[in-house]
Parts: structure tokens; C-alpha cells; sequence
């Protein structure tokens, strides 16, 4: 190109004249129609479509003008293209690494919020063991209530057997209804109770589905994006899509992709709160109603206590009047003999007496007076008739005395018989049998 500079200022292109400014013959010489013109069959060969000088030297100034330009050109745009490959080439390493910065961060959000669903996923997976062993001891605790309530039931128709007057509704046959009514109600706590842990369990494992469908999305997600960020120019697994740069229709944002998965986590954490509150209410519940039942079998332990007190002390006063009725009987008995021996005893000075007086109405004449002596028989068998009547009446009484003796004897072993039998079922029956009562430990669902 220098030498071409140089060409060019050392031998400047001549002016072209236009033909019609030419003098008149130079024109006609130029054009071989002047009236000198040369127009012999010797010369019509080398005149035909013949150049002239200057359109030569004309032609050559031009054709070197235009390789001047082209090459100028050519340069120019060799120049813009080495400098538009060189920002093409920056650029787009540039892009690059934005791009793949920009995975990098979108790895390291993906790596934060699959942490936080693993934690979430972790926590749901151990709220969800929790709540099965609280369900399995909320089970036993159940199943333990199904003994005390068999043994209030028991205890109420064994005190069905008691007689009269002892078929009575004492306190402890209150408590023991009260006690039968307490088991009733517990069982029904219990069994909402375990439905409520078995909603929570549910919901436990479909919120743990969704997080970990939500968590192997993102491992996923991360897996490809990894690979996406280990690519570069010189990668040989690369390929060309040429329709890849569109955007998915169902494709969410960023302020989507992080409400959805915080929506999850939220959801999860109610829940692993929900599990949390309802362990606690599941603790509470069961050490409520394992005291509530020990409370109440306590109590019906004191009554049954009280009862045999009573039942006890009624049975040796009755025992004690047994004795004395017994003896009295006895003496009553010995009486009624006495009685009996007195009035066999009169029976022979009146058979004297009368026969004294028979005799002496024998007696003739005026002999048949009434003396002293026929007075004094006549009211020894008045005295002794009387004495005899009053033995008699005596001995009715006595008799009567004996009878009702006799009545209260039997109704007084029929008494005490009521009093054993009674203290048998409550002692031998009932206390016995509420031994076998589960323990704090059974009723908590931990045995």
C-alpha cells in the first residue's frame, strides 16, 4: 500500500478532456473521420474498436483506483472484523462466566433450600416415630383401662349378691359407679385422642411426601445444573439446540419457585409444631387420666376400708347380742322351768286342801259348820289357786319371752349371716380382686 501512496504522487493521473472540448481535428483524428482519415482495406483491421491512449492510461489509473479501494476496504474490514471477533469472543466469554456465576448461586440457593426440606423432612420423619410410640402407649393405656373397668363392673355385680337389709347403696357402691363412669369417659378420650395422632400421622407423611417429591426436584434440578456449570467452550459433550432458548410455558419464576417451596416448608413446620403440641397434650392426657384413675381407685379403696369398718363392728355388736340373747335363752329357759316345777309343786297342797274340804263336807249334821278351819281351807285353796294362776300367767309370759328370744336369736344369726356374707364379698370378693388394679406405669402406656 506505501508503494502504491508513492506510484500514485510520483505520476498523478493525467485529466481527461471530454471529446467535445477537443480541438476539431484532433477530434476527427480521434474519431477516423476527419478528411485526412486513413480509410484504405489495408489499415480496417487495426482501427476497428480500438482504444485510444489516454482511455488506456484512463483505464488503468481506474483500475488501480478501484484495487485502492478494495483493498482499503478489504482492510478496513479485515480490521473490524478482528476487532469484532476480539469483542465477540470477550463477550461472550464474559457471558460465560456470568452464566455460569449465576448457576453457581442458583446451586448454592437450591443447596440452602434443600438443606432446610431435608431438616423439615428429618424433623417430620422423627414427629412421625414420636407419634407412633405416643399412639402405642396411648393403645396400652387403653387396653390398661379395660382391667380396672372390668374389675368395677365385677365389683358392682358382686354387690348385687349382698341380702337384706345390706343391699344397700353405700358410698362405696357410689364410688364404684363413679369410678365405672371415670373408665368410660377416659376410654373415649383416649380413643379421640388416638384418632387425632392417627390425622397427625397422616398428615405427617403426606406433608413429608410433598417435601421430599419437592426435595428430589431440587436434587435434580441441582444434579443438572452442576453439570451446566461444569461446561465451557472446550467441552466435547456439548451440542447445539437451536430451539433451547425458549421459554417453557410452564415454567415458574423465581418469586414462584421460592414461594412454592417456602409454602412447603411452612406447611411442614405447622405441622411438626402440631405434632409437638399434640406429644404434649398426649403426655398430659395420660398422666391426667393415670391420676385420675388412681384418685379414684384410692378412693374406692377408702370406702371399701370404711365399709368393712363397718361392717365389721355392726357384725361383732350383733355377735355380742347373739351372746347375751343366747344366754338369756338360756336363763329364760331355766325360768320357764322353775316355773313349770313351782306350779307342779302347787298341785299337791291344793289337791290336799280341796280333799280336806271334800271330807269335812261329810261331816253330819250340825257338825257340818263353819269353822275357822273350814275357812282357813277354803282360802288356802283360794291362795292356791291364785298362786297357780299367777305360775301360770308367769309361765305364758315366760314362754311368750322365750319366743321372742328365740326370733331375735334367729334374726340376729340371720343378721350376722347377712354381715358375713356382706364383709366376705367386699374383704374376700371385691379387695382381692381390686389387687389386681394396673399400675401408674401401666395406665401411662409404658408397660
Amino acid at each position: 500500500m506505501a508503494q502504491t501512496d508513492v506510484l500514485l504522487t510520483k505520476e498523478p493521473a493525467p485529466q481527461t478532456v471530454p471529446p467535445s472540448e477537443l480541438p476539431c481535428k484532433v477530434y476527427d483524428v480521434a474519431r477516423n473521420t476527419g478528411a485526412y482519415t486513413s480509410s484504405g482495406l489495408a489499415t480496417a483491421g487495426f482501427r476497428t474498436a480500438k482504444y485510444l491512449v489516454d482511455e488506456w492510461f484512463q483505464n488503468c489509473y481506474a483500475r488501480y483506483h478501484q484495487v485502492f479501494a478494495d483493498r482499503d476496504q478489504s482492510e478496513r474490514q479485515r480490521h473490524e472484523s478482528q476487532q469484532l471477533a476480539a469483542e465477540t469472543g470477550a463477550l461472550a466469554q464474559r457471558t460465560q462466566q456470568d452464566s455460569t456465576r449465576r448457576v453457581g448461586q442458583r446451586l448454592q440457593d437450591m443447596h440452602c433450600w434443600q438443606s432446610e426440606l431435608q431438616r423439615e423432612v428429618d424433623e417430620l420423619i422423627a414427629d412421625t416415630d414420636l407419634l407412633l410410640s405416643q399412639k402405642q402407649r396411648l393403645e396400652r393405656a387403653l387396653d390398661a383401662t379395660a382391667v380396672p373397668f372390668s374389675i368395677a363392673t365385677d365389683n358392682l355385680q358382686c354387690r348385687e349378691r349382698r341380702q337384706h337389709p345390706d343391699l344397700v347403696r353405700d358410698h362405696v357402691e357410689m364410688e364404684l359407679l363413679k369410678e365405672a363412669e371415670l373408665i368410660r369417659n377416659i376410654q373415649e378420650l383416649l380413643k379421640r385422642t388416638i384418632m387425632q395422632a392417627v390425622n397427625q400421622i397422616r398428615l405427617n407423611r403426606e406433608h413429608k411426601e410433598t417435601c421430599e417429591l419437592n426435595w428430589s426436584d431440587k436434587v435434580e434440578a441441582y444434579n443438572i445444573d452442576e453439570y451446566c456449570a461444569r461446561l465451557h467452550s472446550q467441552s466435547t459433550e456439548v451440542q447445539s439446540y437451536p430451539h433451547s432458548a425458549q421459554f417453557e410455558e410452564s415454567a415458574s419464576t423465581p418469586q414462584t419457585w421460592a414461594k412454592f417451596t417456602q409454602e412447603n416448608l411452612c406447611r411442614a413446620e405447622r405441622e411438626h409444631q402440631a405434632s409437638t403440641n399434640l406429644r404434649a397434650l398426649i403426655d398430659c392426657i395420660l398422666q391426667d387420666t393415670a391420676e385420675d384413675l388412681r384418685l379414684q381407685c384410692d378412693s374406692v379403696n377408702l370406702a371399701f376400708g370404711r365399709r368393712c369398718e363397718e361392717l365389721e363392728d355392726a357384725l361383732h355388736k350383733l355377735q355380742h347380742h347373739l351372746l347375751k340373747t343366747l344366754r338369756e335363752i338360756t336363763d329364760q329357759e331355766h325360768n320357764i322351768a322353775t316355773l313349770k316345777q313351782a306350779i307342779k309343786d302347787k298341785e299337791a297342797p291344793l289337791r290336799v286342801a280341796q280333799t280336806r274340804l271334800y271330807q269335812r263336807s261329810h261331816r253330819p249334821n250340825v257338825e257340818l259348820c263353819r269353822d275357822t278351819a273350814q275357812f282357813r281351807l277354803v282360802s288356802e285353796v283360794e291362795e292356791l289357786n291364785m298362786s297357780l294362776t299367777a305360775l301360770k300367767e308367769k309361765l305364758l309370759e315366760a314362754e311368750q319371752s322365750l319366743r321372742n328370744l328365740e326370733d331375735t336369736r334367729m334374726s340376729l344369726e340371720k343378721d350376722i349371716a347377712v354381715k358375713t356374707n356382706s364383709l366376705f364379698i367386699d374383704r374376700q370378693k371385691c379387695m382381692v380382686h381390686r389387687a389386681r388394679y394396673p399400675t401408674m406405669l401401666q395406665l401411662t402406656g409404658y408397660q
